[in-house]
C-alpha cells in the first residue's frame, strides 16, 4: 500500500513539472514520509508556494537604508563557535532537516492543508482571507471543549511523558485543558513519525502531531503544541521587519521565497508586540525553511537537505544583535501566555476582578485571585521574587554596591551524565540597588560545551529591560538594555545596564551542569528615554524594589 501512493505521489509531480530531472534523488525524500502524511497533497501544496516566489522575494529586498543597518548590526556580532550536542539535531530544524521530512512542510514543521495553502496564496495576491491564529474558520478551529490527545502504539515513554509536560505548560497558564481519550470527536494522535511537526489549529476528527526521534524534549513538544492550538512562526509576522533583519546574503537564493510574511491585513497579534524570546520563533542560525521540490532537484542531493544558511552565518539578525542567542527559544514567553488567553477568549473569565497584578501580569484565568508573572517575578500579584529553586540552595536577593560583587552561580546535575534531561534545574536571583540607581551586569564567563541557538540546554537571563514582560522593546531609535539570554564563553566582557534598580536574573540547565559568572554594581550610568507607556509598569517595579 505505501509503495503504491509513493507512486501517486511521483505521478503528481510528474504532471505538475516539478520532476523533470527527477531520478532517484527525491525518492529518499518521499519514502520518508509515512502514515497519514500519505494522504496529504504535499507536493501540490509546495507548488503552490512555489509559485509566489518572485512576488515574496521582492518583498524580502532591502533598501539601501536597511542594508547599511544590517551592516552596522553585522560589526557588532561576537563569533561564537556553535557546539552541537545531541547528534539528532539541537532544533527543530536540524531533526527535520536530518530527517528529510522538513522539505516537505510548509516552514519546515507544519502540516497545511488544502484550504490553509489556498488562504496564504490569496493573502498573497491581494485577496486576504485568512489571519495569523484567526483563519475564516475561526472559532471552530479553537479547542474550545478542551484539548482531546492519545498516543499511537508507537510513541515511546519518552515522548509521552514530554508531550504531557508540554501540554502542561500551556494549561498551567490558560484556561484551555488537556485530556487524554482516544473516543473524544476531535483528538490528537501523538505519535513517533520522522521529524517534529504539526497540523495548525483545531481540524476536526483526528489529527497528528509527530515527536520523532531527537525530538524528545519539552521545549519541542509545547512548540508543535503551540501550532495545534492555532500558532504560527513568530518571524512570519507582519511587523518582522521593525525588529529582524533577513540576511539575504546568508540565504540560498533559491530559498528566500521561503521567508514569507504576513500583512497588515491578514496578522491578527491582539496588539501584542513582538518576542524575541517566543517559543514559536526559529534560532537565528538555523532558520530551516521549505525549499521548493523544483529548486530540490536543481540544488542536487547534497544540497537538499541543509538548512537555509548557506555558510553557518545568521540568516536573521535581530535589530539588538545582543538577542541573537535568545531566538530559538525553548521557553513558553509571556507574551506567548497573553496572546494564547486572548485568542481563546480565557481572560473574559476575569473580567469583573480589579487587576491588582504588578510588573505587568494579568489575572489567572482558573483563579482570578491570583496573576500570572512575567518570567522572574512571582507571589499572588507578582511582587515577590518567584520560587525557581533547583537544587534548594541556589538563588537569592543580592544587594548591589558601588563597586564589583561576583555572582558565580552552579546549576543543572554533575553526577547525571551527559544526555539532556527533561527538565531543566533553574535558579533566580534579584540584584537590587537603592532606590534611584541603576544596576550594571557583566557578563564574565559561561561553561563551554552548550552554545546552540536559543540556548535550549542552559544559559542565564539577565532582564535588565523597562518593560518586565517583554524580551524585547525598540524605544524610538534607541536600541534599550531588555532581557537577554547568554550560553557561550565569548560572550564574555558583555556589560548591560538596567533602566530600574532591580534586575532579575535566571539561570537554567538540563544537561550535567553548567557555571555562570556574573560582576555586578549600581551607578548612575547612562540616562534611558523610555516610551511613556512604560511609565506605570516602571513605578510597579519601583513599588516592588521598596517591599524588599
Amino acid at each position: 500500500m505505501r509503495g503504491f501512493l509513493l507512486f501517486l505521489l511521483l505521478v503528481v509531480c510528474v504532471n505538475a513539472g516539478l520532476f523533470d530531472n527527477f531520478g532517484e534523488k527525491i525518492k529518499t525524500a518521499l519514502s520518508k514520509i509515512k502514515t497519514t502524511l500519505n494522504k496529504s497533497n504535499l507536493i501540490k501544496i509546495r507548488e503552490k508556494i512555489h509559485a509566489l516566489k518572485n512576488k515574496i522575494v521582492a518583498k524580502l529586498t532591502l533598501t539601501p537604508e536597511q542594508k547599511a543597518a544590517l551592516a552596522e548590526r553585522l560589526k557588532k556580532l561576537v563569533n561564537i563557535k556553535k557546539d552541537h550536542v545531541n547528534p539528532k539535531g539541537d532544533s527543530i530544524e536540524e531533526i527535520n532537516d536530518k530527517t528529510h521530512i522538513g522539505d516537505l512542510l510548509y516552514q519546515g514543521d507544519m502540516v497545511l492543508t488544502p484550504q490553509q495553502a489556498d488562504e496564504l496564496v490569496a493573502e498573497e495576491e491581494g485577496r486576504p482571507k485568512r489571519q495569523a491564529f484567526r483563519d475564516r474558520r475561526y472559532p471552530q478551529t479553537l479547542w474550545s471543549s478542551g484539548v482531546a490527545y492519545f498516543f499511537h502504539p508507537n510513541a515511546t515513554p519518552e515522548v509521552k511523558s514530554v508531550f504531557k509536560k508540554g501540554a502542561a505548560w500551556w494549561m498551567k497558564d490558560t484556561c484551555i485543558d488537556f485530556f487524554e481519550s482516544a473516543q473524544a470527536k476531535d483528538r490528537i494522535r501523538v505519535f513517533k513519525e520522522d521529524g517534529c511537526w504539526s497540523y495548525v489549529g483545531r481540524l476536526g476528527n483526528e489529527q497528528d502531531l509527530s515527536l520523532g526521534s531527537g525530538c524528545e524534549s519539552i521545549g519541542t513538544a509545547a512548540h508543535e503544541i503551540g501550532h495545534a492550538l492555532g500558532m504560527f512562526h513568530t518571524h512570519s509576522r507582519h511587523d518582522r521587519d521593525s525588529f529582524i533583519t533577513l540576511n539575504s546574503q546568508n540565504i540560498k537564493p533559491d530559498w528566500l521565497d521561503q521567508f514569507k510574511k504576513e500583512t497588515t491585513a491578514t496578522n491578527e497579534n491582539y496588539g501584542i508586540t513582538y518576542d524575541y524570546g517566543s517559543i514559536m520563533h526559529y534560532g537565528a542560525q538555523r532558520s530551516v525553511v521549505l525549499l521548493s521540490l523544483q529548486l530540490l532537484i536543481a540544488q542536487g542531493y547534497g544540497d537538499m537537505f541543509s538548512s537555509a544558511t548557506m555558510n553557518k552565518k545568521p540568516t536573521m539578525v535581530p535589530h539588538d544583535t545582543n538577542y541573537i542567542e535568545t531566538l530559538g527559544s525553548p521557553f513558553i514567553s509571556f507574551y506567548e501566555l497573553l496572546m494564547m488567553n486572548k485568542h481563546y477568549g480565557c481572560l473574559d473569565k476575569c473580567k469583573s476582578t480589579p487587576n491588582k497584578c504588578k510588573m505587568g501580569g494579568f489575572p489567572h484565568p482558573r483563579d482570578c485571585s491570583k496573576c500570572i508573572c512575567p518570567r522572574g517575578y512571582g507571589g499572588q500579584f507578582c511582587d515577590q521574587k518567584v520560587d525557581m529553586r533547583c537544587p534548594d540552595t541556589c538563588g537569592s536577593i543580592l544587594q548591589a554596591s558601588a563597586t564589583y560583587k561576583t555572582l558565580e552561580d552552579l546549576v543543572g546535575d554533575r553526577n547525571a551524565g551527559g544526555q539532556p534531561r527533561e527538565d531543566y534545574h533553574t535558579c533566580t536571583y534579584w540584584i537590587v540597588a537603592p532606590e534611584g540607581k541603576k544596576v550594571e551586569v557583566k557578563f564574565v564567563n559561561f561553561s563551554k560545551g552548550i552554545a546552540v541557538d536559543g540556548c535550549v540546554y542552559g544559559g542565564v537571563e539577565i532582564k535588565t529591560h523597562p518593560d518586565p514582560r517583554m524580551t524585547g522593546y525598540r524605544c524610538y531609535h534607541f536600541y534599550l538594555n531588555m532581557e537577554f539570554r547568554f550560553c557561550a564563553p565569548e560572550d564574555a566582557g558583555k556589560t548591560l545596564v538596567s533602566s530600574s534598580n532591580l534586575v532579575p536574573i535566571i539561570t537554567y540547565n538540563r544537561i550535567y551542569a553548567t557555571q555562570t559568572v556574573l560582576q555586578y554594581r549600581f551607578g548612575a550610568f547612562k540616562h534611558v528615554v523610555l516610551h511613556d507607556n512604560l511609565t506605570g509598569l516602571l513605578q510597579s517595579q519601583k513599588s516592588v524594589v521598596q517591599q524588599k
